[in-house]
């Protein structure tokens, strides 16, 4: 009976089952990813099925947490203890996590921060650049930086043209902070805030967070096929 250890495997045989190309694998291994193959007397590659289980591993890691990611975790099933392999899919898992509930946030602010009345307006309820980066968490560079694209765009007072953010302006920022937070990137923000001010293209705004939902279900599904064949690779690596 062959094992994850026992089977010989050639660079075509592996290149098939995992679906990449034998130049692929060959990367994979000089990468660490696979461990070394062992050499025929002619020096051809011989593999076996921990080579295998090793490439299958990182093709669905990489479709989780980005093949980066994927090939140090898989590297560290070969080199590193168990607890730190185990470490880094607890926080692979912990950033889904994350992004989930960003999401959540995301698809919350989207329905309700762009349709928040604005009533009876003072000066005072305005906020300066410091006072609106700290209550949303950010840096005063990065509400510069939204200003410069058009996204959240204050007002300019004199004599030194100080940025201040009224009610409506800061909503902006809010709704920018929220979609940026689940994904959305600075080119889709620039075509969607102008409507978004008015109200408009909503059904644009939830289908994109809907794809990122769909997205990141996705990478979750991809993780736990990984963990699975990486389980089996730890367990022959420990043997």
């Amino acid at each position: 009976m062959s094992t994850l250890k026992s089977s010989a495997l050639r660079t075509v045989d592996v290149a098939r089952r995992a679906g990449y190309s034998v130049q692929q694998v060959r990367n994979l291994e000089r990468d660490g990813v696979l461990p070394p193959a062992t050499r025929s007397a002619a020096g051809y590659r011989i593999y076996g099925e921990i080579h295998l289980r090793s490439a299958l591993a990182y093709r669905a890691l990489a479709a989780g947490v980005g093949p980066v990611e994927a090939k140090r975790i898989v590297r560290s099933v070969h080199e590193r203890p168990t607890s730190e392999v185990l470490a880094l899919l607890d926080a692979a898992h912990a950033r889904l996590d994350r992004e989930r509930t960003d999401l959540k946030h995301a698809k919350e602010a989207a329905s309700a921060i762009s349709t928040e009345p604005i009533g009876d307006v003072r000066p005072s309820d305005s906020m300066g650049v410091s006072e609106l980066a700290a209550a949303l968490g950010v840096r005063p560079s990065t509400l510069r930086h939204w200003d410069a694209e058009g996204l959240a765009v204050p007002d300019r007072v004199p004599p030194r043209e100080t940025r201040r953010y009224s009610p409506a302006q800061t909503r902006d920022a809010r709704i920018v902070h929220q979609l940026r937070a689940a994904g959305y990137r600075i080119d889709q923000l620039r075509t969607l805030m102008p409507d978004l001010r008015h109200g408009q293209r909503s059904a644009d705004v939830e289908a994109a967070l809907a794809a990122r939902d769909v997205s990141i279900a996705a990478r979750s599904r991809a993780l736990l096929d990984a963990t699975v064949a990486l389980g089996a690779v730890l367990a022959a690596c420990r043997l």
